[in-house]
């Protein structure tokens, strides 16, 4: 009722799709070959010939089939998600307009290769479907492909930095008990309070150093993020979406420079074991609030912050902490300038229009300093 297409056939695979449309088309050259795709009701006879009736009678189908044909190749080759319905139209139209121009002759194209041809229809467009989805997913899984060695290479980055530390840490540790070994009187405390701190730092970096080998290992740890940008998507639209870097919010300032006017903000970030699993349970829930029903890619919802702090906290624990403000602290600065302008723009234009009585400046000079083009009545 709502012009939504209901697909006809359940195919998993594009291989499935295309097996399933080389069989039906090889049913309608079936047809043909054994001429029951258009028939003739009538056995004409041309100058007394049975045989020239019946040639008549094959030329007058080939003209029907050839017409029929290239209407419904036509159809085929413009089917798009948006005209499914209008293309089958069209080719039922053209089946019962070829047919009434032969009533006289009493031929006609066959139901049932009607019935193939509308078949063919549906599946070159489940099956272009099909092959965007999957083109979709390839893409998804490349991006997580590069996702993931991003943050291999951060992790190794980060591991050897911080066995460069623990080595530094180790060799200053090292130096200055030699030195407290020779050392006396105020040279020895400070030595000793150096020491201390020396220690301090390489535990620190002890534990640096074991996160970064723990990271490494634990393949399907790391962030599920929830994030909105109001100035480009407005209010209760949030991108739920995933990273294993050791600095999430590199990830986030990857995105906030990705053709979008304003950064993202950020309202949660939650450390997982599997993280794959936990942002898969989340889209899962909000699926039918998805902004973008057809590609799968697209991770923006619209739902309220109180909607997904509910599904997280129920599903996955009370630990999590939410910020609820949106900053959008570029945005907010851009509105606000915008209205103060136009504050300035109607208040200039009041004063133009007052003083043209006066022999003042015209509109065209209020339009340019406005910085908008010279109004042309």
């Amino acid at each position: 009722d709502f012009g939504f297409y209901k697909p006809r056939y359940d195919f998993e695979s594009s291989l499935r799709y295309k097996a399933e449309l080389d069989r039906i088309r090889g049913e309608q050259k079936a047809l043909i070959k054994n001429k029951r795709a258009a028939v003739c009701h009538t056995e004409w006879t041309v100058e007394g010939s049975k045989r020239k009736g019946q040639q008549m009678t094959n030329n007058n189908l080939k003209l029907m089939l050839r017409a029929f044909n290239g209407e419904s190749d036509a159809a085929i080759a413009k089917v798009k998600y948006n005209n499914i319905e209008a293309m089958e139209k069209r080719l039922i139209k053209s089946s019962e307009a070829i047919n009434k121009l032969s009533k006289q002759n009493n031929s006609e194209i066959t139901q049932r290769y009607l019935n193939l041809k509308l078949k063919e229809l549906f599946l070159v467009h489940e099956y272009q479907e099909q092959k965007q989805q999957e083109k979709e997913e390839q893409k998804r899984i490349k991006e997580q492909m590069r996702e993931e060695q991003k943050a291999l290479k951060e992790i190794e980055k980060a591991q050897k930095a911080a066995e460069k530390e623990e080595q530094q840490y180790q060799q200053a540790l090292e130096r200055a008990r030699r030195e407290m070994q020779k050392a006396q009187g105020a040279k020895q405390e400070a030595l000793n309070d150096k020491i201390r701190e020396l220690e301090m730092q390489l535990a620190e970096a002890a534990v640096r150093k074991e996160r970064a080998i723990s990271q490494a290992q634990l393949t399907r740890s790391g962030h599920v993020y929830i994030i909105s940008n109001l100035g480009s998507f407005g209010e209760n639209i949030y991108k739920i979406g995933m990273t294993r870097r050791l600095e999430p919010s590199e990830r986030i300032r990857e995105l906030s420079s990705a053709s979008v006017p304003f950064p993202f903000d950020v309202h949660a970030m939650i450390y997982s074991t599997d993280a794959p699993g936990l942002e898969n349970s989340l889209h899962k829930a909000f699926d039918n609030f998805r902004l973008n029903r057809v590609n799968q890619r697209k991770e923006f919802f619209h739902v309220t912050l109180d909607e997904i702090e509910r599904v997280v906290r129920r599903d996955f624990g009370s630990e999590v902490e939410f910020t609820r403000l949106s900053e959008a602290r570029e945005y907010r600065g851009w509105f606000w300038g915008q209205k103060h302008r136009q504050q300035l723009c109607c208040r200039y234009r009041r004063d133009l229009w007052k003083d043209r009585s006066d022999g003042g400046p015209c509109g065209d000079q209020w339009h340019r300093w406005a910085g908008y083009p010279a109004h042309r009545p």
